[in-house]
């Protein structure tokens, strides 16, 4: 009796390990790109993988690292990468236009992090106070979307400030009466370094440029024959977002280093606290119902904006740019400490 139980208990402990073998080997593998350099601001997605999250989604994820060189994008609508790292709204709306069929399914971003920097103690206090300064350093793709937003919202913003941003924050450095763009998670980190002050900032998306940011995107092609693969992939990303800000996020920490070794742990932190203190990724509709979401009516509200200040043009069909399914459902929330 005891040799039958004993074999029995052996097929049983056999029959688990070749489903456990079966569930590993049916992983569903995908790439994912991202449009820039590893970094904290990619942190999530990182976390998801170092901390298999992705794999209790029954994925296996393979970070594509962007970067100068890269055309993670290219990839993806060449059908070599099944998801990317999108920037704000502005681009899936210019996608609609020229029909290139591509889709938004997550906003990670509740804000997009670009900010207008500036001296202390020369009387720019707010947002509106910029308008004051001779020279704004940006590059010509903020030129030509935040900035004739700004000459839209807010009175005495001319094209006269604009000065080409060379990414050198020296020119900035040398000219008190001017202001720079950045990113609120890196550049005023290198001007403190080199500047020797904190510098004002001013977060667009806090003065209504309230575009979503870093969306996960994939093709409409993708999404109508893989929609549970998406659903998976939407969901442990927003899980490895919530373990990277709010758990141990060592392992991700290191993967990025190790995709991109001139990252230090002092930029990562820095990044890493000023998503926090500005509610980058955990703030207004993620509140409530989760990060990554994006609602329509959002997004319906920021198109008008940039219709209004000739950036796109009024009669783009936007609901073809997202599709909202994946989201706002809470997933991830209770990991939030």
């Amino acid at each position: 009796m005891r040799s039958f139980k004993n074999g029995v208990a052996g097929a049983l402990a056999g029959l688990a390990a070749l489903v456990a073998a079966g569930q590993a080997f049916a992983l569903d593998e995908v790439s994912f790109g991202t449009n820039w350099l590893a970094q904290a601001e990619h942190g999530g997605f990182y976390q998801a993988v170092a901390d298999g999250t992705y794999e209790k989604y029954g994925l296996k994820v393979k970070i594509l690292q962007g970067g100068p060189q890269a055309a993670n994008r290219a990839l993806l609508l060449a059908g070599k990468a099944n998801f990317y790292m999108a920037g704000n709204l502005l681009e899936p709306f210019s996608s609609v236009e020229q029909g290139v069929p591509l889709v938004e399914v997550a906003a990670i971003f509740q804000k997009e992090p670009q900010v207008l920097i500036a001296h202390p103690d020369i009387g720019i206090d707010t947002f509106e106070d910029l308008a004051k300064l001779p020279t704004i350093f940006m590059g010509k793709d903020g030129f030509s979307s935040y900035f004739q937003w700004m000459k839209s919202a807010f009175p005495g913003f001319k094209d006269e400030q604009y000065k080409p941003y060379t990414f050198n924050p020296a020119p900035f450095l040398a000219d008190k009466n001017s202001a720079q763009q950045g990113y609120i998670t890196s550049e005023p980190f290198e001007i403190e370094r080199q500047g020797g002050f904190k510098p004002k900032l001013f977060l667009l998306a806090d003065s209504g440029f309230d575009t979503y940011s870093t969306m996960i995107e994939t093709t409409q092609d993708y999404l109508a024959a893989n929609p549970d693969v998406v659903k998976r992939f939407v969901e442990a990303s927003i899980v490895g977002w919530y373990n990277y800000l709010y758990g141990n996020n060592k392992a991700a920490n290191d993967a990025i280093k190790a995709d991109n070794p001139e990252m230090t742990d002092d930029q990562i932190a820095f990044s890493i606290k000023t998503m926090k203190d500005y509610g980058i990724v955990d703030s207004g509709e993620a509140i409530e119902n989760g990060i990554g979401c994006m609602t329509a009516d959002h997004i319906k509200s920021f198109y008008d904006k940039m219709v209004k200040a000739g950036v796109v043009k009024a009669d783009i069909d936007i609901t073809k740019s997202y599709d909202t399914q994946f989201v706002c459902k809470g997933v991830g929330k209770d990991l939030k400490k």
